[in-house]
C-alpha cells in the first residue's frame, strides 16, 4: 500500500503515468477515487497521482481536532510534494481541495506550474458565514451521532449534488457508496476544522493580486456558493481563466467528466507551451468600450 508520511501523518495515495506531475486534490464528500475519470484520462499524458487526504483512510484519522486546518491542508500538499520527491507539480483541487490548492498556490507558487481551482468558495459569501458554519456544525454531529450511512445519506442530497444524481444515477450511485465507506470521524473533524474555520475567498484579495501562477478556475452554474467566489478570483488572480459548466453542480469533475478533462487539458497544454500568459492590462481600462489613453 503506497503512503506518503507528512508531518508525522501516513497519507494513502495511488499513481499511473508518466511526464510531468499532475497531482489532484480531493473534496470533502471525496477520496482518490474521486478522481477516476481524471486518472484514467491523464495517466496518458502526465504522472497522475491522487492521495487521500487526512481523516480519510487509508490514510490516518488523527483524533487532536488541532490536526485539522486549512493551513494544514495546504501544508500537506507540500508535504507530499517532498515525501515523493516532486519538487514542481500541477495540481488540481476540487472543493476542499480547491481550498487547499488556492492556499497551497497563495503559499508555495515556486512548487507548482500551475494550479486548477475547482468548486471552491463554500461559506465565502459574508452574508451566508453564519448559516454556513451552523450547517456545518448540524453535519458534523450528523455524522458523530448517525454514522457513515445515514450522514452520507443526508449529505449527498444536498441542492448541488441532486444535478449528479439527475444526469447520471448510476455514477451518482457509485459517489454516494464511496462517500458512505469513509470515516464517520474523519469527516466531523475535518467539518469543524477546515469547513467551519478557513477564511472566505474574499478575504484573501490582496495575496491573489501578487500571484502570478498560471490558475484555471472552475465552476458548475447551480454550484451558487461557488459562483461569487470564481468570478472575484478571476479579477483578483492576474494569470486565471475561468470556465463555468452549465446546468451543472458541485461534483463537476463527476457529473461532466468530459468537459471537466478537455477544460484541464487545454489549460495544462497551454502552460506546458509557455502560453497561457498574464491577462493584457488592455482589457482593463476601467470603460466597456473606450480603450487605453482614452479614458478619465
Amino acid at each position: 500500500m503506497p503512503l506518503a508520511a507528512v508531518d508525522g501523518i501516513k497519507l494513502y495515495y495511488e499513481e499511473a503515468g508518466q511526464g510531468l506531475p499532475l497531482v489532484f486534490v480531493h473534496e470533502f464528500a471525496g477520496d482518490y477515487r474521486s478522481w477516476r475519470p481524471q486518472m484514467q484520462f491523464f495517466s496518458r499524458r502526465y504522472r497522475a497521482i491522487a492521495y487521500n487526504a487526512r481523516g480519510y483512510p487509508p490514510s490516518d484519522v488523527p483524533e487532536d481536532p488541532k490536526a485539522y486546518s486549512q493551513d494544514r491542508a495546504a501544508e500537506d500538499i507540500r508535504g507530499f510534494l517532498d515525501a515523493l520527491g516532486i519538487k514542481k507539480a500541477h495540481v488540481c483541487g476540487l472543493s476542499k481541495g480547491g481550498y487547499a490548492t488556492l492556499h497551497f498556490a497563495l503559499r508555495y507558487p515556486d512548487r507548482a506550474w500551475s494550479v486548477v481551482v475547482a468548486g471552491a468558495g463554500y461559506g465565502s459569501v459574508m452574508t451566508d458565514r453564519e448559516k454556513f458554519r451552523q450547517d456545518a456544525e448540524v453535519t458534523a454531529r450528523k455524522f458523530e451521532a448517525d454514522g457513515m450511512q445515514k450522514a452520507a445519506d443526508l449529505y449527498a442530497q444536498g441542492p448541488t449534488r441532486v444535478q449528479f444524481k439527475d444526469k447520471d444515477p448510476v455514477g451518482f450511485q457509485e459517489f454516494y457508496q464511496n462517500l458512505a465507506s469513509g470515516s464517520a470521524r474523519g469527516h466531523a473533524l475535518t467539518l469543524r476544522g477546515i469547513q467551519m474555520t478557513r477564511p472566505s475567498v474574499f478575504e484573501l484579495g490582496d495575496r491573489m493580486e501578487k500571484c502570478e501562477l498560471p490558475t484555471l478556475i472552475m465552476t458548475g452554474d447551480e454550484d451558487d456558493p461557488c459562483l461569487e467566489p470564481a468570478i472575484y478570483m478571476k479579477r483578483k488572480l492576474p494569470c486565471s481563466g475561468l470556465v463555468v459548466l452549465p446546468k451543472a453542480g458541485h461534483t463537476i469533475n463527476l457529473e461532466e467528466p468530459d468537459l471537466f478533462n478537455r477544460a484541464v487539458l487545454d489549460f495544462l497544454t497551454a502552460v506546458d507551451a509557455g502560453r497561457w500568459t498574464r491577462r493584457n492590462p488592455a482589457s482593463q481600462t476601467g470603460s466597456a468600450i473606450l480603450p487605453a489613453g482614452m479614458t478619465r
